[in-house]
């Protein structure tokens, strides 16, 4: 089964074009990626049915009386008198019931990134887009001046990642505006948009820095990659 495109035609040209006029003032070579997501995040599924399971053990610690009167209940109002066995038997069964149903809810990938907290979010983030600039970009170009651009869907966060020569001259707080413009145009559901102003301002970062020189060639491809 083909996985559906991110991006149009029109789109990729709208990227391509954006980063070869970008590319014309300067040394620098910019590469740019889009992906749905950068993490399946199931350890985050995993803790959260495991929070799940252990709250539900600690509720019929906490009202024995009120959860076996749920058991009885349903089993036609009978009160018996539970033996320490049965009584464990219960918590697992509750425990397991709780683990198995949170679970299966995770595995709607919306609700496992609405769940997963903010900070392992960008730490996920930032980690596949620095994989991704080391096998794409970091030191394939003469005068190492590759910078990755970087945009995760699902988590509505953008990463840019220069080379060393980049780097040594340009702070990471310099990058800001451009992944603020970035992220701002997707949330609006603009997202060719968001990477076209995010080139263009990389693109002017890059040429202050690394002017073009005359003898310049183009070392990396100029189109999008959806991943």
């Amino acid at each position: 089964m083909t996985k559906p495109t991110l991006m149009t035609e029109a789109d990729h040209r709208r990227v391509s074009d954006a980063v070869r006029d970008a590319e014309a003032a300067t040394a620098g070579e910019i590469v740019t990626i889009v992906t749905d997501t950068s993490d399946r995040y199931l350890d985050v599924a995993l803790w959260w049915s495991i929070g799940i399971a252990v709250l539900a053990l600690a509720a019929l610690a906490a009202f024995p009386e009120f959860c076996t009167g749920l058991v009885a209940t349903f089993s036609g109002g009978w009160i018996v008198e539970w033996t320490l066995a049965e009584a464990f038997e219960l918590a697992l069964a509750v425990a397991v019931l709780k683990f198995v149903a949170m679970r299966l809810l995770l595995s709607w990938m919306p609700l496992r990134i609405f769940l997963t907290p903010g900070i392992v979010k960008a730490e996920r983030v930032r980690r596949r887009a620095i994989r991704y600039f080391k096998v794409g970009a970091e030191r394939r170009t003469s005068g190492r001046t590759g910078v990755l651009i970087y945009l995760s869907m699902a988590e509505h966060r953008a990463e840019i990642v220069a080379d060393e020569a980049i780097h040594s001259k340009v702070t990471p707080e310099t990058w800001g505006e451009a992944m603020a413009k970035l992220v701002a145009e997707v949330r609006e559901g603009r997202l060719a948009d968001g990477m076209v102003a995010a080139i263009g301002d990389v693109g002017k970062v890059l040429s202050a820095h690394f002017p073009r020189a005359s003898d310049d060639v183009n070392e990396l491809p100029d189109r999008l990659i959806e991943l």
